[in-house]
């Protein structure tokens, strides 16, 4: 697609400045990212594990437009104030659309052809004469599911960046605005956008025969070396844009030999949403549950009851067969031990109803919890995991453990067919999820519950053989989701 180019309205001194600066500089800029071709390149390592290919991407100051080739949307925009980088940009990039315009000017923002799944503002921040305003002209290129991504130099960095400048190791540049990760999550929010997650990345940004590649990945995300980064990363959703509320529910209950809980489950879930459909997934039982099952649906022609048994095993296979039956708006999984009391499942519902949350997960560990609820290895074991998940997803979690998660059935569509970048690692199936929404950039929001003893049957947990998995799916995501 060609160039179109849309009036500029008047420019303030600086931006004149800038444009002029970029339009001098525009025929440099290949030359450049060659010489810094080891920043860049790690630059671009985290965008494409946050934007995967194939997706509606808008660029803004995307500059001669390498970085969104780079990403290979189906559908890619770039804007940036100078003519004369989006004429290179036109020429070594047809396949996309290239605009040259004032990102802050009144309307500018409104002619896009939008909506988009991602928005990235990589290095623009510093340019603008007023970020807040920028943001507030985005929300009509936003979707419920699009997300912000803004990537900035640590204000920290800045003597060094210059003295780069100097030493021409790094391209120069006019005077920036210098924002630390509090202000552009400030910013942010005066305008209507949520900080969803906010990211460190890159500690050397030189190759140093290979030794770059190394720090960056296995040292750069540990505490106090990842605040001495240089690049910086700010996930944020539109709150002016979250869509409809969602009216109709699903509860998947994965059941392997508990018929003793099946009809006090379905005694126990209050009415919370328009229609609620109830899916039994059994388990290949060998106590009768499939009967049970079957006996309970029939004595309960008045309530939406469907049973099947799972193709395969564990209960993450259990799990993905009831959410791809499920017919309601939202998901929901509410395991058939009983453990978490289905007369909570109105919390997680207003939680995600009420679109304070996309991804709501249970904690069992906020509330004390009845006696033998858990062991106390167990419980020993969940807060370890808990600290080490939430510094390897940069979200808070409690509980990665608790069966209770909910999201919309449109977000799991989306988590599953982006479900190959982890592949087929997890039985449970809790972090397949929780992994999946957070490289989602979803809203996770905990809700807690007060755990309860199991009235029928034994736990099908192995405390030692699955803490050996639980040790395995920490080094997993350090590897794909830290390490990268």
């Amino acid at each position: 697609m060609g160039i179109v180019q849309l009036p500029l309205t008047p420019l303030s001194p600086r931006k004149k400045e800038i444009r002029s600066w970029s339009d001098a500089t525009a025929t440099q800029r290949a030359q450049w990212r060659r010489r810094a071709a080891f920043f860049h390149s790690e630059d671009l390592h985290y965008l494409k594990f946050l934007i995967p290919e194939g997706m509606r991407v808008l660029e803004l100051g995307c500059s001669t437009g390498e970085l969104l080739a780079a990403l290979k949307p189906s559908f890619g925009v770039g804007v940036d104030l100078s003519a004369s980088a989006i004429e290179e940009a036109r020429r070594a990039y047809p396949a996309y659309t290239f605009y040259a315009g004032d990102i802050e000017a009144p309307g500018f923002i409104d002619s896009l052809p939008g909506p988009f799944d991602y928005i990235v503002l990589v290095d623009t921040l510093g340019s603008l004469d007023d970020c807040q305003l920028m943001f507030e002209n985005l929300h009509n290129l936003c979707t419920r599911e699009t997300r912000l991504i803004v990537g900035y130099f640590s204000h920290l960095w800045y003597p060094l960046l210059k003295l780069a400048e100097t030493l021409r190791l790094k391209m120069p540049q006019l005077p920036q605005n210098v924002l630390a990760p509090v202000d552009v999550r400030s910013l942010a929010l005066l305008a209507d956008f949520e900080a969803l997650k906010s990211e460190r990345r890159l500690l050397l940004p030189l190759r140093l025969f290979g030794l770059g590649r190394l720090i960056n990945r296995f040292i750069a995300p540990f505490p106090l070396f990842s605040s001495l980064c240089l690049r910086h990363y700010t996930v944020c959703r539109s709150l002016r844009r979250l869509g409809g509320a969602p009216e109709t529910a699903t509860i998947v209950i994965p059941a392997r030999n508990e018929r003793g809980n099946i009809e006090a489950a379905i005694q126990r879930i209050p009415h919370f949403a328009k229609t609620c459909e109830i899916i039994f997934v059994e388990g290949h039982s060998s106590d009768g549950t499939w009967d049970e099952i079957e006996r309970v649906a029939r004595a309960n022609p008045q309530l939406d009851i469907k049973a099947l048994r799972q193709p395969g095993t564990g209960k993450a296979d259990a799990v993905y067969a009831g959410f791809d039956t499920a017919s309601g708006d939202i998901l929901m999984i509410l395991d058939a031990d009983l453990t978490m009391p289905p007369e909570q499942l109105p919390k997680f519902w207003e939680a995600i109803h009420s679109q304070k949350g996309e991804f709501i997960n249970g904690s069992r560990l906020i509330y004390p919890m009845e006696q033998q609820a858990m062991r106390f290895l167990n419980l020993v074991a969940n807060k370890i995991f808990s600290f080490l998940f939430t510094w390897l997803l940069g979200q808070r979690f409690t509980d990665t453990l608790c069966g209770t998660k909910v999201l919309r059935r449109s977000d799991y569509a989306r988590l599953k067919d982006a479900r190959s970048y982890f592949g087929n690692f997890d039985p449970f199936g809790d972090f397949d999820l929780i992994f999946g929404a957070s490289r989602m950039g979803l809203k996770i929001v905990e809700v807690p519950i007060r755990y309860a003893n199991r009235t029928y049957g034994e736990t099908q947990i192995s405390r030692f053989r699955h803490g050996l998995l639980l040790l395995r799916m920490v080094w997993f995501a350090f590897l794909r989701i830290k390490a990268l």
